[in-house]
């Protein structure tokens, strides 16, 4: 009896952005507020207001955010694209923009332009689906809690906040990539966790590194 043919891989939509190197990582749904005053990235934002278009934010593994004459820039081959949702000019050559994560995507391809701006072929990744916390891990969701009420008894403008709403503490996926964002750990590790496709997994790995860390009761 011959064996049944193996499941087709759903083709890769790639598309084309551009790329902001920073020395830290973008997690879906994360809050980026960036002070743009290079002339590669002030052209960039200019283009993707005009477009209504994101651009992708890759984590440094060398080099600097702010280019230098002779410095080599390299960077993470996962990444996540961050949608602008605020922005002003408050000076010449001076822009500041609010930034939201969108999506997580893998970089197939990169390039350097002659100006400086990299650009990349790359591929979205699928979003995490929506897991229920269990119970062995809902001290890691209790302790988010206590954290984002003491912040909302600030009075913070919405937008000062550094989570967005909705919170969704019942979500694996969430929860794990909110700790990610605040946990002082070497990019390495946040890479990893970005990367990771089970959002289960990603909050258990998170539970370890709060632990580590003392900042789990």
């Amino acid at each position: 009896m011959p064996a049944a043919p193996a499941t087709p891989r759903p083709p890769i939509s790639a598309q084309t952005i551009p790329l902001f190197p920073l020395a830290s990582t973008l997690f879906p749904d994360g809050r980026l507020p960036l002070q743009i005053f290079e002339v590669r990235y002030l052209d960039m934002i200019a283009k993707c207001i005009a477009e209504g278009s994101g651009f992708g934010v890759v984590a440094l593994t060398e080099g600097a955010e702010v280019r230098r004459p002779g410095q080599t820039e390299r960077f993470v081959g996962v990444g996540t694209l961050a949608r602008i949702r605020e922005w002003s000019t408050p000076s010449v050559g001076l822009m500041r923009i609010a930034c939201s994560g969108a999506e997580r995507f893998r970089i197939l391809q990169a390039e350097q332009q002659k100006h400086g701006l990299w650009t990349a072929e790359v591929e979205i990744m699928e979003a995490d689906h929506a897991v229920a916390i269990p119970d062995e891990l809902k001290n890691t969701a209790q302790a988010l809690e206590h954290l984002l009420q003491s912040v909302m008894r600030q009075g913070l403008p919405e937008g000062e906040v550094p989570i967005a709403q909705p919170f969704r503490l019942d979500d694996c996926g969430w929860v794990a990539n909110r700790w990610a964002e605040m946990m002082p750990v070497p990019v390495e590790i946040k890479q990893s966790l970005l990367a990771l496709d089970n959002p289960l997994l990603r909050l258990e790995l998170v539970q370890d590194a709060l632990d580590e860390l003392g900042w789990l009761k």
